[in-house]
């Protein structure tokens, strides 16, 4: 049976992006975050939508943004969201929490944190995210770190910090947290910078091995279309867009993911209808339920991979039919001769 066969009526999780506004301006940033917060949800708009989602049995919300404590009402509805039931998941750069914050999260059950940092270094981290915030961000994971929250330090992959990978993780268990990799995708503000900063195929080739080795290491995104076979028990073998997840953006809009924010994939807007019509109804989140690149169905690894990342694929040919140009089959031919 296909996995278009068997849509949940709901997500189990979804990206809500909060806010578009943050006081950080890094190069690789996936939704193009501003000072502007126009035309944003307000607090009564947000707890509508969550009692939607409380309804409809949605497991987790992962928040990001822009940076989320930018937010005026984030931590009301954070502890509405929690009256709920809901879990939640806060992605933050760490530079803004305030003692009300740390106490939000502290012991607070249905409560994760994950700090972005790009760099084991000052020069690597502050080259990505901006001069000066590496110490800004340490600091805000020393106010996290020896208190009662999971926590996890997010790194986005990129040719910059991709040899730090290993000291990243000695770095995040000196606090007590995880180490969580995401992949450098060409959404937002990083299309400007992908050409630059994407892995070579033989970096890829030794991440994958690196994620192979050591399973201790979150991937919370699509590494699935470039992991060996031995990791793929510890997640998806697709894209969950459509099928598990999808992604509100900061005016109510709902898309497939946080990566794919574009008007051809817009589902609909919470202003003007429900989450459930969107999910069910939506005619681009029919689309992504049917969507098996055709450049993919011959591979014998389609049953592993199932075309990788769409976002990739889109946004580097503009073509959902086209496979995730990091797949392990899309580059595989140019290994044996490449540098590491």
């Amino acid at each position: 049976m296909k996995y278009a066969d068997w849509p949940l009526s709901a997500p189990v999780n979804l990206t809500w992006e909060i806010t578009r506004r943050c006081n950080l301006r890094c190069i690789h940033c996936l939704s193009d975050s501003s000072l502007a917060a126009e035309g944003e949800l307000d607090f009564e708009e947000c707890r509508g939508i969550v009692d939607q989602l409380a309804e409809l049995n949605v497991f987790e919300i992962n928040f990001g943004g822009g940076e989320p404590l930018l937010k005026e009402h984030f931590l009301p509805l954070l502890r509405y969201i929690h009256s709920r039931g809901i879990v939640t998941c806060i992605s933050t750069n760490g530079t803004l929490l305030t003692d009300e914050a740390v106490d939000c999260f502290t012991g607070n059950p249905l409560v994760n944190v994950q700090v972005s940092l790009d760099g084991a270094t000052s020069d690597v981290n502050d080259r990505i995210r901006g001069e000066g915030t590496y110490n800004r961000i340490i600091r805000g994971i020393e106010r996290l770190a020896g208190k009662d929250i999971p926590l996890s330090i997010n790194t986005v992959v990129t040719s910059l910090n991709f040899r730090q990978l290993p000291r990243m993780k000695e770095l995040a268990l000196s606090y007590g947290a995880g180490l969580r990799v995401s992949r450098f995708r060409p959404s937002g503000r990083a299309r400007d910078s992908w050409d630059t900063l994407k892995l070579s195929p033989a970096q890829l080739r030794e991440l994958s091995a690196w994620l192979n080795d050591d399973p201790t290491i979150l991937t919370g995104d699509s590494f699935f279309s470039i992991s060996q076979d031995g990791r793929r028990r510890l997640g998806l073998d697709i894209c969950g867009a459509c099928r598990m997840t999808a992604c509100i953006d900061p005016v109510g809009s709902v898309f497939p993911c946080a990566f794919m924010q574009e008007k051809d994939f817009y589902g609909g807007n919470l202003r003007e209808a429900s989450f459930k019509n969107i999910w069910e109804n939506a005619a681009a989140f029919k689309y992504f339920r049917r969507l098996e690149p055709e450049s993919c169905r011959i591979c014998p690894r389609f049953d592993k991979c199932h075309g990788g990342c769409p976002a990739v694929a889109y946004f580097v040919s503009r073509d959902l039919n086209r496979a995730d140009t990091e797949c392990l089959v899309s580059w595989s031919h140019d290994l044996a001769s490449a540098p590491i």
